[in-house]
């Protein structure tokens, strides 16, 4: 197991409204309304976020914008891949995804 996985399952397992499961072969986290509110992907993170939130997450260096895990080309709207050096914030943009995903 990387140091991004093992921090991406402490993550979900301090989440009160967060349940750890599986979307496209990926870890994820859904909210609970079961819908996925973020997803660990090839030692990064992407976020589903609010506006305001995506804004501030753009603004780490290295984020950029979340595009289809297996179609790189295609820009997943709302979505933020944050990566690795930055995993000190994941738990904070965890929470803010789950918050935004659970009244969609």
């Amino acid at each position: 197991m990387t140091n991004a996985e093992t921090i991406f399952h402490k993550i979900v397992d301090k989440l009160p409204n967060g349940t750890k499961s599986k979307v496209f072969g990926a870890f994820c986290i859904k909210a609970p309304n079961g819908k996925p509110s973020a997803i660990f992907w090839k030692n990064d993170m992407i976020f589903k976020l609010d506006p305001e939130s995506e804004k501030l997450a753009l603004s780490l260096p290295g984020a950029r914008q979340g595009t289809h895990l297996y179609a790189p080309d295609r820009p997943m709207r709302g979505w933020v891949l944050i990566p690795f050096i930055h995993s000190a914030e994941w738990a904070r943009f965890a929470e803010k995804s789950i918050e935004y995903v659970r009244n969609l």
